[in-house]
C-alpha cells in the first residue's frame, strides 16, 4: 500500500516515475519499477539519503520546542548520512549484527519462540482468542536486538510505544495536536538514550572509543531501536496473517516441499513492512527518460518494484521459491542495504518454522490493521481462534 491519500490508483497501471502531491502539498516523484528503484538506491551521490528521515508533515513550532527542550537531535549517521563518516559508523554497527554473531542466537531464539507457542497453542485449545502480534510478534526483534547490541535496559512496552510514535512522528499525515503528543513521547526517550550513549556498553560504548561525538551514538541507537526491530516487528505479523490464507503452502512446510527459507523471501516480496523509501536528487539529471530537477523528492515504491513483472514470475501470487522471488528490495540496496537483514531473517525463520502448524485450524477474528503512513505498515493487533481439531 502506499500514503492512502493515494489509494484508489495504487492497484491499477503507473508509469516508472509518476509525480505525486501529498496531502500537505509537497511534490514527489514515485519510482514504481524494480531496475529504477534499485539504481536510485546504488547510487547515493547523485540520490542522496539527506530526507530519509525528514518529517513526512512539517513539525510545527509547538511541537519543536518540546523536541528542543529534550535536546532532540538526528544528525546524520546512518539511514540518512551521505558523508564521510558513514563507512565507519556502518562498519561498527555491522559487526555488532554480523552473520556469526546472528546465527549463534538461533538455539535461545528457537527455545523462546516454541515455549511461546507451547503457551499459544493451549490458549487455543481451551477455546480462547490469541493476539498473535501482542504473543509473538511484537518483543522477539526487540529482545533479539538487545542481545547483540547490549541496548538500554529499559521496559519493553515503553521501547515499544517510543519505536512506533517515532514511525508516526516522521511517517505519517498528521495534525497539530497529535504531533505534540507524539514530541513528549519521542523526546522523553530520546533523553534516555542520550544518558546511556555516555555511559552505555556494547554498542554504544564501542562507537564512543571510535571517537564518533554523543549525537551520533545517540542517533544509532535511535534508527536502531525505530528501523532495527520495529519493521521485523511488523514483517512477522504480515507474514503469520499472509500464511493464514495460503494453506498450501503450510501443506508444503508441512510435507517439507516448501522450504522455510523461502516462505520468509517471498513474504519479504509480498508483505514487506516498508512499502517505500526516500531520496533526494543531488543535481538535475534523469531516471528512465523522466527529466529529474536539483533537489527532486524521490518516493522509492519498494512494496511494488518487488512485484514487478520482468523480475518475478507471478507478481501477484504467494508462490515460494519461484523466479525472481528472491530480488525483492525489502532490505534496500547499496552502501544503506538494512544492516540488520540477516537478523530479520533468523527471526522470520524461526518463527515460521515454529508457528506455522499453529494457522492450521484457526479462523481469523481480527485481521491487522494498518494506520496511514508513508513508508510503515505498523499492523497493531492480529487475533486468531481455534475452529477445528487440527
Amino acid at each position: 500500500m502506499l500514503f492512502r491519500g493515494w489509494e484508489a490508483s495504487v492497484d491499477g497501471p503507473w508509469p516508472d516515475v509518476a509525480t505525486v502531491v501529498d496531502r500537505v502539498g509537497g511534490v514527489h516523484l514515485v519510482v514504481t519499477r524494480h531496475a529504477l528503484v534499485r539504481q536510485v538506491l546504488a547510487d547515493a551521490a547523485t540520490w542522496r539519503p539527506d530526507n530519509a528521515l525528514d518529517a513526512v508533515t512539517p513539525i510545527p513550532v509547538a511541537a519543536l520546542r518540546v523536541l528542543t527542550a529534550h535536546r532532540f537531535r538526528l544528525p546524520p549517521t546512518l539511514a540518512n548520512n551521505a558523508g564521510p563518516s558513514h563507512p565507519a559508523i556502518r562498519a561498527i554497527v555491522a559487526e555488532a549484527l554480523h552473520p556469526d554473531r546472528v546465527a549463534a542466537q538461533r538455539p535461545w531464539l528457537t527455545a523462546l519462540v516454541r515455549a511461546r507457542v507451547a503457551d499459544i497453542a493451549a490458549d487455543l485449545a481451551a477455546g480462547r482468542p490469541v493476539d498473535l502480534h501482542a504473543r509473538l510478534a511484537a518483543d522477539l526483534p526487540l529482545l533479539a536486538l538487545a542481545r547483540l547490541v547490549e541496548l538500554p535496559d529499559a521496559p519493553v512496552g515503553a521501547v515499544k510505544d517510543f519505536a512506533r510514535a517515532a514511525l508516526e512522528l516522521f511517517w505519517a499525515p498528521l495534525d497539530a495536536d497529535r504531533q505534540q503528543t507524539l514530541a513528549v513521547e519521542v523526546g522523553r526517550f530520546h533523553a534516555v538514550l542520550r544518558e546511556f550513549a555516555g555511559t552505555g556498553g556494547g554498542l554504544a560504548g564501542r562507537l564512543r572509543a571510535a571517537g564518533h561525538p554523543p549525537d551520533v551514538v545517540v542517533g544509532a541507537l535511535f534508527f536502531l531501536l525505530v528501523a532495527g526491530q520495529e519493521t521485523t516487528s511488523q514483517f512477522l505479523t504480515l507474514l503469520l496473517h499472509r500464511l493464514t490464507g495460503e494453506p498450501g503452502v503450510r501443506a508444503g512446510l508441512r510435507a517439507g516441499t516448501v522450504a522455510v527459507a523461502d516462505v520468509v523471501e517471498e513474504g519479504l516480496r509480498r508483505e514487506p513492512p516498508i512499502v517505500t523509501w526516500r531520496r533526494v536528487a543531488a543535481f538535475d539529471t534523469t531516471l528512465g527518460g523522466t527529466p529529474v530537477p536539483a533537489g527532486s523528492s524521490m518516493l522509492l515504491w519498494l512494496a511494488r518494484a518487488g512485484c514487478d513483472p520482468e523480475v518475478v514470475a507471478d507478481p501477484a501470487g504467494f508462490r515460494p521459491g519461484q523466479r525472481g522471488s528472491r530480488r525483492h528490495l525489502a532490505f534496500g540496496a547499496g552502501a544503506h542495504r538494512c544492516v540488520g537483514a540477516h537478523l530479520a531473517r533468523l527471526e522470520a525463520a524461526v518463527v515460521v518454522a515454529e508457528a506455522a502448524p499453529l494457522l492450521d485450524a484457526v479462523t481469523v477474528v481480527r485481521p491487522p490493521w494498518c494506520p496511514d503512513n508513508l513508508t510503515f505498515r505498523m499492523p497493531d493487533a492480529f487475533v486468531v481462534r481455534r475452529t477445528t481439531t487440527p
